[in-house]
């Protein structure tokens, strides 16, 4: 990457974090697909060694968590023997004061990726707090283990209506009501909720081509997409500022005191 001036490099990874696919960046860029490719990989390695160095002893209140769903090279019908990819998860916790994305995990939506995720969460929070996810059964367990039974947990279920055939494919279920199971400690009702780690789910969507519902912009192999990940998560945090705030994620939360900078994030690639 020493070969590609800054300034390229800085263009491809501004169109990727606002949501062009690889292709399109390659062309609006005027650089090979490889030259995106090889860039994405280097500042993705970069993003997430930073946010395991810099994302530490987060001093917060309240935690959300969820799930998205995606897919890797082909949808997990679809994909063959000797291919690795199908489906795939992003598990993600929001502080829901700051909007700092805490953690992610991507991998399966199963108990040993519960554990994996919750242990995370855990390690990178200085106190105790209020958590809610939604009513994922292998939530229970991870969250009791990875905290030790310190904190605040409730689980948000939401109820969803039947759906007609035409709306069935494009269109989510209707959400018609909700019930709330406290798990452990006492959380406060009036903060039982998961509609910014909800939002956050439709920023990824809106900032990773890869996300977009029916694309032909997925990943073609697990590791980019978690580079991709990573470099949106770097960029939602640090360099983009939040419209209510107004001011970062990181700047909110005291990570630090300065909008970041596109070049910012390429400066972090060694």
């Amino acid at each position: 990457m020493n070969k590609l001036p800054i300034d390229k490099q800085i263009q491809i990874i501004n169109l990727l974090v606002e949501g062009n696919s690889l292709r399109a960046t390659s062309r609006i860029a005027d650089v090979s697909i490889n030259t995106v490719t090889k860039l994405l990989v280097s500042v993705g390695k970069a993003c997430q060694d930073f946010h395991n160095e810099k994302v530490v002893n987060v001093s917060t209140k309240r935690i959300q968590c969820d799930e998205i769903w995606s897919f890797v090279y082909a949808k997990q019908k679809n994909l063959p023997e000797d291919k690795d990819g199908g489906d795939v998860w992003t598990w993600v916790g929001i502080d829901a004061d700051t909007k700092l994305v805490v953690s992610w995990y991507v991998g399966n939506r199963n108990v040993a990726a519960a554990y994996e995720f919750m242990e995370d969460v855990a390690s990178r929070l200085k106190n105790r707090v209020q958590l809610t996810t939604d009513g994922h059964h292998t939530y229970l367990d991870a969250v009791s283990d990875s905290f030790m039974g310190n904190v605040d947990f409730a689980q948000l279920i939401k109820i969803y209506g039947g759906e007609t055939a035409t709306e069935k494919r494009y269109s989510p279920a209707v959400c018609i009501g909700t019930k709330v199971n406290t798990i452990m400690g006492s959380p406060d009702p009036e903060h039982i909720s998961t509609s910014y780690v909800e939002r956050q789910n439709l920023t990824m969507r809106m900032s990773m081509r890869r996300f977009t519902r029916l694309t032909n912009g997925f990943s073609k192999k697990v590791e980019n997409h978690c580079y991709a990940i990573a470099l949106h998560f770097v960029y939602y945090n640090f360099c983009r500022i939040h419209k209510t705030l107004r001011v970062t994620p990181a700047m909110e939360s005291g990570l630090t005191k300065d909008i970041w900078s596109i070049e910012d994030i390429v400066k972090l690639i060694k």
